[in-house]
């Protein structure tokens, strides 16, 4: 008997969250319609469902838009790198990674903006002001909207120069910055306290061994008010927190700039990482992958970094007996945001000869096991 009533129970628990994902769905969009915009490709979404609102980074603005793609307005004036993107609920600001540095990606943002101005490196979240935001071309410098927290450990690690296989290499891990960034509990937990994560970009140099690692570090930024500034891109400041509250490390094999996009599902309490092919042929180079922020990380040694003697590591998910798993998903790296109910959504961008755009559509969770664990939902 007890067994038919938890059989019957699951069965009326399934058709429950099939009901509510099916009005869910019924509530959003199955695409949104973003773009052309003569700038850079999008790199992230963030998506705020009570009020009804999407924002995108197209690299060096940030565009406000209602779920329907009517642009409310913009955030202009930006010369470095706004990449990924997550709206904080706590306090209804979008947070997202903003690079300054003077490597390819760097000078390509100048040379497309037609600016000679030249940065010092430097590594920032970018915190918006989003209610604030109104109509088009708002100054990130000059109209209050927009403040800056530095971030010392990744300009540590991306300037260090380190020793592999007797050879003097630049960028300590392979870092070549920040871009995935997130809100979630800290990894070994389903609840508590939120914090701001973000992820290394990743040089792909298939010659070293020490950048198979994704780096994701976590910080608490209850008290991030006093580090908070307006970023002036003539002085670029340097006010932050000396360290991180915890640095991890997921062994996924070589990736080609490192997590693009980093999201956190509540509900599955699982970390989506998406990047670009990595280029390492003895790796199965997987374009998605998860953590599993049950687990709790493990102290351990990192393999093919001879420099540090152990790292924090957390688990891939799921757990499928092997050493990496992940998938061959075709969008994630330019834009994932969970919506609840096991939906999300993905951007897929494109470009023609106005610029750059997205069509973003809604996507349902469809399981772990699938080839690939989404589907559009509509």
């Amino acid at each position: 008997m007890r067994t038919k009533y938890l059989l019957a129970l699951c069965s009326a628990i399934t058709v429950l969250f099939i009901g509510i994902t099916a009005q869910a769905q019924n509530t959003l969009p199955a695409s949104i319609e973003s773009g052309p915009f003569d700038t850079g490709h999008i790199q992230g979404i963030a998506v705020d469902t009570q009020h009804g609102y999407i924002y995108m980074s197209y690299t060096t603005i940030l565009i406000k838009a209602d779920m329907q793609g009517n642009v409310i307005g913009s955030v202009t004036g930006l010369l470095g790198h706004l990449g990924d993107l997550d709206f904080n609920e706590a306090d209804g600001r979008v947070y997202g990674s903003l690079e300054y540095k003077n490597d390819a990606i760097g000078k390509g943002i100048l040379a497309k903006e037609k600016s000679s101005q030249k940065f010092d490196n430097a590594f920032y979240i970018a915190i918006f002001d989003v209610q604030r935001i109104n109509r088009m071309g708002m100054d990130a410098e000059k109209d209050g909207i927009m403040t800056s927290v530095y971030l010392p450990t990744v300009l540590e690690d991306y300037l260090a120069t380190v020793e592999i296989d007797g050879k003097q290499v630049k960028h300590r891990l392979g870092c070549s910055g920040i871009d995935g960034v997130a809100f979630g509990p800290k990894f070994g937990k389903k609840d508590g306290k939120q914090y701001l994560t973000t992820t290394y970009g990743i040089y792909s140099d298939t010659k070293r061994s020490d950048n198979d690692y994704q780096v994701i570090l976590q910080y608490d930024i209850s008290k991030w008010r006093k580090y908070e500034r307006t970023l002036s891109q003539e002085k670029m400041h340097r006010s932050g927190p000396a360290r991180p509250d915890g640095e991890y490390f997921a062994y996924t094999g070589n990736t080609n700039y490192g997590v693009q996009n980093l999201e956190y599902d509540p509900d599955l309490n699982v970390w989506w990482m998406a990047v670009y092919k990595g280029k390492k042929e003895h790796f199965p180079n997987y374009t998605l992958f998860a953590v599993d922020g049950s687990a709790k990380p493990i102290k351990s040694a990192l393999k093919g970094v001879p420099y540090l003697s152990k790292g924090n590591i957390v688990s891939l998910w799921p757990n499928a007996n092997t050493e990496i798993s992940g998938w061959n998903f075709a969008v994630g790296s330019t834009g994932i945001a969970y919506v609840g109910n096991g939906l999300y959504y993905f951007s897929h961008n494109y470009k023609n000869d106005k610029g750059q755009g997205s069509s973003i559509k809604l996507y349902k969770y469809s399981g772990a096991e699938a080839d690939v664990p989404f589907s559009q939902a509509k």
